[in-house]
């Protein structure tokens, strides 16, 4: 695709360092330099302030690490991709309503066969069957919006808005006539749990995650061309429609998983996003994308630790990102004056 390697770039305004300091200061180093941040990050969270057994913390220390990288990655990544399709950096993937879709099976279990059906159906089968789930709701959505003469990304972001408040309508009607020690154990299970992941889920979860790497490395000139718009796209050869159908299912898998692993994170992936456009200085996405994801690991990394050994706080890190994330969103709507 060497077409469009040769005629993207030109053309695309983007956030692109101007002048001589900027200049001095490319995306690879900026990259280089952040990649040496996050290494010295994850030794530091690993072997600083153990207080006890060392064999004991440092295995659990590493699956949370794993579980960060695989939070990064896909909400990271997952939301870059999603504001590329949609040429919009306010949308976030959650508006499809997966977190809103993950509630509702959470309290349906609850409800229909108690409180305790949490712990013991907890495992890979479980995992794969509410990502499966997730996906194929998602796959039904865009194959019949994207099949007729009215289907448009737009008309599927109207249904995906609409089936996330009923979602959320009915979750909320459940968990009322459930009883307070079955509404604490579905709560624990409804905000994003890093430190809860299983060490047996981290292999498959990198492995989806190298499956997308692989697909994103494979597409990323034309995602720089998916920015020029869809009749520019079009103009120099990009299979528009197909390529918005991968991307949107590429997305679906990775946020269905990620939900399904540590839970929901709706703002985690836009506040990465939004710092990813400032950071990098380049629209391409093969900067932009490994940028959003060394940030989105940093920031998990640093909030964990300063949470943990210097607040001595036992809550969960999400709790704190989506607040951030919620006054994020609403500063750029504020700023924008639109969506």
């Amino acid at each position: 695709m060497s077409v469009l390697s040769s005629r993207v770039g030109p053309r695309i305004t983007g956030p692109i360092p101007r002048g001589p300091e900027a200049s001095r200061f490319t995306p690879k180093m900026r990259l280089a330099v952040l990649s040496v941040i996050v290494a010295i990050a994850v030794v530091c969270f690993l072997f600083l302030f153990v207080r006890g057994s060392f064999a004991f913390a440092f295995p659990r220390r590493l699956n949370m690490v794993g579980a960060m990288a695989v939070a990064a990655f896909t909400h990271g990544l997952g939301t870059v991709v999603f504001h590329t399709v949609t040429n919009n950096r306010i949308l976030t993937p959650s508006i499809i309503g997966f977190d809103s879709l993950y509630t509702l099976m959470q309290t349906l279990m609850v409800f229909v066969f108690g409180g305790t059906v949490i712990a013991n159906t907890e495992g890979i089968s479980k995992l794969l069957a509410q990502t499966a789930l997730m996906v194929a709701l998602a796959t039904v959505l865009y194959g019949w919006l994207f099949s007729g003469k009215l289907g448009s990304l737009f008309l599927m972001l109207l249904v995906g808005v609409v089936l996330g408040l009923a979602f959320d309508s009915i979750s909320t009607f459940l968990q009322r006539l459930l009883s307070p020690t079955e509404y604490d154990m579905l709560s624990v299970e409804l905000f994003g749990r890093l430190s809860a992941v299983k060490g047996d889920y981290l292999p498959l979860a990198f492995g989806v995650c190298l499956f997308a790497a692989v697909v994103l490395w494979k597409r990323r000139r034309h995602l720089d061309a998916l920015l020029l718009g869809r009749e520019a796209a079009m103009g120099i050869g990009v299979s528009y429609k197909r390529e918005l159908m991968s991307m949107l299912m590429l997305i679906a898998l990775l946020v269905a998983f990620s939900t399904a692993l540590v839970g929901p994170m709706t703002f985690f992936g836009f506040i990465v996003a939004t710092l990813a456009y400032q950071v990098t200085g380049s629209y391409k996405h093969i900067y932009v994308l490994p940028m959003a994801f060394l940030l989105g690991f940093l920031t998990l990394l640093l909030g964990q630790f300063v949470m943990q050994h210097i607040f001595y706080a036992g809550g969960f890190l999400t709790v704190i990102i989506e607040f951030a994330g919620g006054i994020l969103f609403l500063v750029m709507i504020l700023r924008r004056g639109t969506l």
